[in-house]
């Protein structure tokens, strides 16, 4: 049994997974597979998700998905993408989560949003070990609260100007510094601070335990 994971980046592509499977896999009597499709930007994702969830649950092997999950930056949309007047995240969220699931209509769809990128995740724990020191320093302001970092600097754009700041001759490389500190993290701690993937985890352990792993 599988889950289908559908999302916009290549580090979520090559991370999520392994990192996902960390925080489900004790918690079940069976392990599950995840297996992410990287649809190749948000754009592309709001263009295709409906037809590459479909063409998923359609599969000739269907029954061996328990659910196709979708995960977008809450950051990064365009604006014309929400319901006019939505004041904040919390709004901006209810209201895309609610639209994308409408737009897919497959009862084996679930669409999350990262709040307000997945990069939020990883500032849940600023001593991860592939965090240069003077960066663990300038992280622990934000690490009680990640998904606070907000529309106007998002975790990943924070980041990158911390990187900068603090380390002048080193970039934060988005790609093979973000899988080497997904594959450090603690879903744990992650979950503990990040409400917004708490309840993406919740609702996949739930659906992984309805099909009896």
């Amino acid at each position: 049994m599988r889950f289908i994971l559908l999302v916009e980046g290549d580090t979520e592509h090559a991370a999520l997974p392994e990192f996902l499977k960390r925080w489900l896999d004790p918690r079940l009597s069976q392990r599950v597979g995840i297996r992410a499709v990287n649809l190749g930007g948000n754009g592309e994702y709001v263009k295709e998700v409906a037809k590459m969830a479909a063409k998923q649950l359609n599969d000739p092997k269907r029954q061996e998905i328990i659910a196709v999950i979708g995960l977008l930056d809450l950051y990064g949309l365009p604006r014309d993408f929400f319901s006019p007047n939505l004041s904040d995240a919390q709004e901006r969220y209810s209201w895309a989560k609610q639209e994308m699931e409408k737009r897919v209509e497959q009862a084996k769809f679930r669409q999350y949003f990262a709040v307000h990128d997945v990069e939020a995740w990883l500032l849940s724990d600023p001593d991860n070990k592939y965090f240069p020191q003077q960066i663990k320093n300038a992280l622990r302001r934000v690490a009680a609260n990640p998904e606070a970092v907000n529309f106007d600097q998002p975790p990943a754009e924070l980041l990158i100007k911390l990187y900068r700041e603090k380390l002048k001759n080193r970039e934060y490389r988005k790609v093979p510094d973000g899988c080497d500190l997904f594959r450090e993290l603690d879903p744990e701690v992650a979950y503990q601070k990040c409400p917004r993937l708490r309840e993406m985890l919740d609702e996949m352990l739930r659906l992984a335990k309805e099909c009896g792993n």
